[in-house]
């Protein structure tokens, strides 16, 4: 259930925060700027996740072949080399795809 929808475009969140983090998309707000370099984001998450790339720091691991991400979701999108996961499949010709963007593409 997602009860906080956006009154500009519609988007419903399943938290306050999160819609509040969206609604400043619409305004360009970004609240939370970089100390190393002066970039801003407009949610504490990104800002979190962009720091990161000045510590170096990859704390999401393969378990398979020990390489490291910055983020869990690029680790799972890494595992699907491994487990041959394709979880996204073309209604028309049927093709299967492990990456969602691979089939929009298509």
């Amino acid at each position: 259930e997602k009860p906080c929808t956006c009154s500009d475009c519609g988007k419903s969140f399943r938290r306050t925060s999160q819609l509040m983090g969206h609604m400043r998309t619409h305004t360009a707000e970004k609240p939370y700027p970089c100390a190393d370099c002066g970039k801003s984001f407009s949610t504490s998450f990104s800002y979190i996740h962009h720091c990161l790339v000045h510590t170096g720091e990859k704390p999401y691991t393969c378990s398979d072949c020990g390489r490291s991400f910055r983020s869990s979701s690029n680790l799972t999108l890494h595992r699907r080399t491994h487990t041959g996961e394709k979880p996204y499949k073309c209604s028309d010709c049927g093709k299967s795809y492990s990456i969602k963007s691979l089939l929009t593409r298509h």
